[in-house]
């Protein structure tokens, strides 16, 4: 059986969180097999993701573990099945506002339909405060939809200002 890899240092993991999560559920960084754990299943609950292959995702898995620094996802896994239930990521942004500081921005949040209820969601946002604090963040932020702007609220944020988007076309975009 090949090696497996973490994305990053188990020391950015919080106790607290693990403690609290159910019996049976194991908070971790993304790890180099977790393409057969499920992850893009629990990532399809949000949008489309894509046909990976075992390449594509170990390709993707090389790229942010290079940059380890930036990127840092984390999983709930079910220890009983060994499957992905819960997923996450903080990129840490380096600034030139507040003395070179650094913003975490949070993203793809999802929680597998079967797992909701067990305050899973909670928990992985839980962790990503957690990795943001410990690298020194001066904030943390997210985008969300207004229907989460509640279960967001509850995890300690405050809506603040709006989002905007824009979205390159197939074509080439003119400007």
């Amino acid at each position: 059986m090949e090696s497996e890899e973490c994305l990053f240092d188990e020391a950015f993991l919080s106790p607290q969180v693990q403690a609290a999560l159910p019996t049976g559920y194991t908070l971790q960084a993304l790890r180099s097999n977790d393409y057969e754990r499920g992850y893009l299943k629990v990532l399809e609950l949000l949008t489309e993701v894509g046909d990976h292959t075992k390449e594509d995702f170990l390709d993707q898995f090389q790229f942010m573990k290079k940059h380890n620094d930036i990127y840092y996802s984390v999983t709930v896994t079910d220890d009983q099945t060994d499957r992905i239930v819960a997923v996450g990521t903080i990129l840490i942004e380096r600034k030139f506002v507040h003395k070179n500081g650094l913003v975490g921005h949070i993203e793809d949040i999802a929680v597998d339909a079967h797992q909701q209820g067990k305050k899973l969601g909670l928990r992985i946002i839980e962790a990503l405060k957690f990795i943001g604090a410990q690298r020194n963040c001066y904030k943390v932020i997210l985008d969300c939809a207004v229907k989460n702007i509640p279960f967001y609220e509850k995890c300690g944020f405050q809506q603040k200002e709006c989002q905007m988007a824009w979205y390159v076309s197939n074509e080439k975009a003119h400007l």
